[in-house]
């Protein structure tokens, strides 16, 4: 691990009350005693006022004094500087936070003062690696720092919480438990073949296996395949051919005129993509090029992305337009995308009668669909609900339902599970110990590269290169 000093502006670049510059490491205390003039104390007039020495500021306290560049004579700012003494700080080093007044400028000032006393310029997300690699929290608690400071909704925030709480890393503990008492078991009846019946009991240990670590590590699986878009978002794409009201529906969702609408077919070319919460879910909602036959190659190149974005798509809104029969090119598109997920948006609705029902084609089966008119807005409201329940179903965020692994966290649970299942084919095929023992032992490695344990280090640099510098 590299033990040099770092330092880094830990808030958001831009003019503001206050900016902070975070120093961290064995040299923090005496690289801001370089830069730090502690304002005398607040004596008597006739007392002599002299700013006590750094070494004497109390761990977790606020000084008031100015930032000073003594070789150029000059003072840099006034501030407020903490001190906080490790193992009790983010990184369990010592840690240096001096509160400045923010713009780029002060900011920037400081920060070179800093890094030209010894300390160095911090990594992205060198802070909370630091925090992981001195033990302070795990793998998964890590990433939970960058999904509390990137969630867009209150439930995505919620997530986060519970994982920087350790509920996540609680749970895998104990499957992995669960496998370490099979493991030590198995490792035993090698050991000792001929007592092998009575420390490995086959039945029990299936039953083990069963309910504390296959059924267990399902349900996770299944809590990422339900509920991830709660933390992820959902992305969902907008297609049908040109002139059904497509920009019209991106439009009203995001109550802003984002999408250029007009009566000419192919006015959208390029993909237009904006972030919105619906119901605490977070959506990434795109409107794309109308599908359909072209010569134009700007359109062309407008339609290879629509294609493009689908293919990479959580849900489709698959538009027609209610008071035109259904075209080749409608048809043509359902077959492209049939096998996604969609709700069939039946647009102008407002230029038919409200018991219209579209002739739709028994082959579609039973697409769920709605009636709206992105004109007028109705049947908005009722989409939202549409989209909510297609996305995570009756799923809720009660505090059972919090613990929501990532992407990485699940690749690493199907192992595990495959490897628990083949364990317990194995022990009921009687198969040699040693190939148990095996399939255990890498089982509870694949748990282990969720919560750091065994994760290997270009995984782990991975993971907070999407950190920002300062965090």
């Amino acid at each position: 691990m590299d033990i040099d000093t770092i330092a880094a502006i830990a808030t958001p670049t831009g003019r503001g009350g206050i900016g902070i510059i975070k120093i961290s490491g064995k040299d923090a205390f005496s690289i801001a005693a370089s830069v730090f003039q502690k304002s005398a104390p607040l004596t008597d007039e006739s007392k002599k006022k002299v700013p006590p020495p750094f070494s004497s500021l109390k761990s977790h306290h606020l000084y008031h004094g100015h930032i000073v560049d003594k070789e150029k004579g000059r003072v840099l700012d006034e501030v407020l500087l903490s001190v906080m003494l490790a193992p009790h700080t983010y990184t369990k080093e010592d840690v240096v936070e001096i509160n400045t007044h923010s713009g780029p400028v002060v900011l920037t000032s400081v920060l070179e003062l800093v890094l030209k006393n010894g300390a160095k310029l911090a990594e992205p997300g060198e802070f909370t690696k630091r925090a992981y690699l001195n033990g302070r929290i795990d793998l998964t608690q890590a990433e939970a720092v960058i999904d509390i400071i990137n969630s867009k909704t209150e439930k995505a925030l919620e997530i986060a919480t519970s994982h920087i709480k350790g509920g996540l890393k609680t749970k895998i503990e104990s499957i992995r438990s669960a496998l370490l008492d099979i493991l030590v078991e198995t490792e035993a009846a090698i050991d000792f073949l001929d007592d092998a019946g009575e420390i490995l009991n086959s039945d029990r240990t299936i039953k083990i296996l069963e309910r504390r670590v296959v059924d267990d590590l399902k349900e996770l699986i299944e809590k990422y395949e339900n509920a991830h878009v709660l933390r992820d978002g959902l992305k969902m794409v907008v297609v049908g051919r040109p002139n059904v009201g497509k920009s019209s529906l991106m439009n009203r969702l995001i109550q802003e005129d984002r999408a250029i609408v007009t009566p000419i077919p192919g006015t959208t070319r390029d993909l237009i993509e904006e972030t919105l919460n619906i119901h605490g879910i977070p959506v990434i909602i795109a409107d794309t090029a109308g599908l359909h036959e072209t010569d134009d190659p700007v359109e062309v190149i407008g339609i290879e992305k629509a294609q493009e974005y689908i293919r990479d798509s959580d849900l489709i809104l698959f538009m027609v337009d209610a008071s035109d029969p259904l075209t080749d090119e409608d048809y043509n598109i359902y077959k492209t995308i049939r096998n996604k997920r969609l709700i069939l948006v039946i647009n102008k609705s407002d230029l038919v009668e409200d018991d219209f029902e579209p002739a739709i084609p028994g082959s579609w089966g039973e697409l769920p669909r709605i009636k709206i008119s992105a004109l007028y807005g109705a049947g908005l409201n009722e989409l939202k609900d549409l989209i909510v329940n297609l996305s995570i179903g009756e799923y809720g965020l009660e505090a059972k339902n919090t613990i929501i692994p990532n992407l990485r966290h699940k690749i690493a649970l199907e192992r595990s599970l495959r490897l628990c299942v083949a364990a317990m084919e194995e022990i009921r095929k009687e198969t040699s110990f040693e190939f148990i023992a095996i399939d255990i032992r890498e089982a509870i490695d694949s748990l282990g590269e969720i919560i750091g344990d065994t994760a290997k280090e270009n995984v782990i640099d991975q993971i907070f290169s999407r950190f920002c510098i300062g965090k």
